[in-house]
């Protein structure tokens, strides 16, 4: 079951960070291994694995595994036991991709509070179920925490119980995003800050009934974002937590604001999924039984400062 944390968070002081994925051998041999099999599902994003235990990765294969990640974005991995594992060993596999975060609304497992719950149930209703009281439908594209000074990035997500059928999410790559505006709107937008917050989240989770352990709060972020192992620059903006550009009047922003947030959004059974928070986005799909259980654990580990596009 989950718990939320006691008392209150305090905010952070920023933490050093270098990508593991810089320390990788490119040909990743301690990752894939000739019993390795890959299967892309697509030619930008997403790639199941067979034939890889990454509890069992040595700390080159870790390396190895967050260079595969940040190039094939959202990546499977099939038959894991990383939910066998003790709290004190998934934070410690987790915390080598980053410091671990703590989630200010999120429950989470008890006495682990940077082990993030997403639980619903038939008496516990989620937070899809509080949306779709009053709206008609729901689709909630962003990136984890955004509005964070470090959000994650090279990020673990596993099933513990689920309706079998329905309940899938929704990736799609803002690095392909970019790409596709004109020459000349990519260069427009490099330079320009948008201001992500967590004021919506935190009403929202009183409204659900959930804690809220930290005030909310707004960071800036760079509009276009560089990742620092492949290089890619990246839409670093979402209609989850992204509120206004700097230094825009309020309709100006919202008119361009409103324009990437529709271009972002038009662009199964994972035990074990790993993403990058910081080039992609999700969405739940809220197309299951509501009287099944839809319990899942999320490893988070903090990236760096995002780098902005003119820091290059």
């Amino acid at each position: 079951m989950w718990y939320s944390v006691e008392g209150t968070l305090s905010h952070k002081a920023l933490a050093d960070h270098v990508d593991p994925g810089l320390r990788a051998d490119p040909a990743k041999p301690n990752l894939l291994t000739p019993s390795t099999t890959l299967r892309h599902l697509s030619p930008y994003l997403g790639t199941e694995v067979h034939g890889v235990q990454l509890s069992q990765l040595s700390n080159a294969g870790l390396d190895e595994l967050a260079l595969f990640v940040a190039l094939r974005k959202v990546v499977a991995f099939r038959d894991q036991n990383l939910k066998e594992l003790s709290p004190e060993k998934q934070l410690e596999w987790s915390s080598y991709f980053g410091r671990s975060h703590v989630h200010p609304i999120a429950v989470n497992v008890k006495d682990y509070p940077a082990l993030a719950v997403v639980y619903r149930d038939d008496e516990n209703p989620g937070f899809i179920d509080h949306v779709l009281a009053t709206q008609i439908n729901h689709t909630g594209w962003h990136s984890d925490v955004s509005y964070e000074r470090q959000p994650p990035g090279t990020t673990a997500f596993y099933i513990l119980d689920g309706p079998g059928v329905g309940s899938d999410t929704l990736f799609l790559l803002k690095v392909e995003t970019y790409r596709r505006l004109s020459l000349e709107f990519q260069k427009r937008l490099i330079g320009l800050k948008a201001v992500h917050t967590a004021v919506p989240q935190a009403a929202n989770s009183l409204k659900s009934g959930l804690p809220i352990r930290r005030d909310p709060f707004e960071t800036e972020h760079p509009v276009v974002r560089v990742h620092p192992v492949t290089k890619e620059k990246a839409l670093y903006v979402n209609p989850g937590f992204t509120k206004s550009i700097v230094g825009f009047k309020k309709e100006e922003s919202d008119a361009l604001l409103g324009f990437l947030f529709d271009h972002i959004t038009k662009g199964s059974d994972l035990p074990s999924t790993c993403f990058d928070n910081r080039v992609t986005a999700h969405s739940a799909i809220p197309d299951f039984d509501r009287k099944k259980r839809r319990h899942h654990i999320r490893l988070t580990p903090q990236a760096e400062v995002s780098i902005a596009a003119d820091e290059m």
